[in-house]
Parts: C-alpha cells; sequence; structure tokens
C-alpha cells in the first residue's frame, strides 16, 4: 500500500448511528492519512439525534452528517475505495454490491445503539458506549502500518479488529 490517503468506506444498514460514527472519527483520527466515508443498505431519512449529540459531546464536526445510500459508493464516478468495513450483523449478511478496484473487505460487529429501548439516559448511555467501542477499534486501525504491509497481512489485521470484543469501552481479546 502507498503514502496516499486511504478511502475507507463503513457500511451498516440504516448509515444512521455507527457507521456516521467511524467515518467522523476516521476522518478525525486518521488527518490526511484516511477519508473516510459511511453509508447503508437501507438508509434512514436522517442521521439518529443521538449520534449527533455524542460526535459533539466529544468536539467532533457534524456538519454536512447525513444518511446515504451505498449506491452512492458503487457508481463508476465514486471514489475508488480501499477499505470497505461494515458494523453490523444485519449489513454484514446482506448481499454487497461489487465495489470497483477491490477492496480489503472486513466486518467489525457493533451493537446497535438506535435498537436500545429505555430512558433517554439510558439511551444515551448505549450511545455513549459504542462510540468509546468504535473509537477505539479506529485509533488501532489508524495506527497499523499499513505502507510496509502487504493486502494479506491487513486483511488478517482488519479481520482480528473484527474478532474483538469490546468491554466497558476498551478493546478486548476474546
Amino acid at each position: 500500500m502507498s503514502d496516499k490517503a486511504y478511502n475507507t468506506l463503513f457500511l451498516c444498514t440504516g448509515n444512521s448511528a455507527r457507521s456516521i460514527m467511524a467515518e467522523v472519527l476516521l476522518n478525525s483520527f486518521g488527518h490526511d492519512r484516511f477519508k473516510a466515508y459511511s453509508a447503508g443498505s437501507r438508509p434512514g431519512a436522517h442521521v439518529n439525534p443521538l449520534t449527533i449529540e455524542v460526535l459533539q459531546s466529544a468536539r467532533l464536526p457534524v456538519d454536512g452528517l447525513r444518511s446515504k445510500s451505498w449506491d452512492e459508493f458503487a457508481r463508476p464516478e465514486a471514489p475508488k475505495m480501499d477499505f470497505v468495513i461494515t458494523l453490523c450483523d444485519s449489513a454484514a449478511g446482506e448481499e454487497c454490491p461489487l465495489w470497483p478496484g477491490q477492496p480489503i473487505t472486513a466486518h467489525w460487529g457493533f451493537e446497535d445503539p438506535s435498537a436500545c429501548k429505555g430512558s433517554t439516559e439510558e439511551q444515551r448511555g448505549r450511545f455513549d458506549k459504542i462510540f468509546r467501542q468504535i473509537a477505539n477499534r479506529i485509533k488501532i486501525f489508524n495506527s497499523l502500518p499499513l505502507t510496509t504491509l502487504d493486502r494479506v497481512a491487513i486483511k488478517r489485521e482488519l479481520d482480528a479488529l473484527g474478532n474483538q470484543t469490546t468491554q466497558s469501552g476498551a478493546v478486548a481479546t476474546e
């Protein structure tokens, strides 16, 4: 892999919480090393307000965020992806489009914070927890020495990240 910015697409079904968080986090942590995007197989009408709230609480940018269909990124004129990472079980099990350029793919499963039923505080707590879990994986991804690894080694590292479980927001091996 080269010293260029790596285009990375995060996928989830609704593109309203996890994939949006991952997009913002990688763009923030990755600076000029990564250009992150997010999309969904069945995007919602808008980004979940609690996603916006957790991002703002972390002092991360939220301007221009929107739920997008993965169809936008399967078009010939779309940016060529280096990585495509699914973040939820339902997106991982769906038939994905063929991505131009044969990007490296991986699955990092995270619980859907939008599915949390309970008080506003319980819901906010779930969003905070998932945000911390995603942030930990993004930090590790950002630290990988991509220029010194071949495609097979990078794929192995991304899959290993996906096979980790998170406890109290910290990444731990199963």
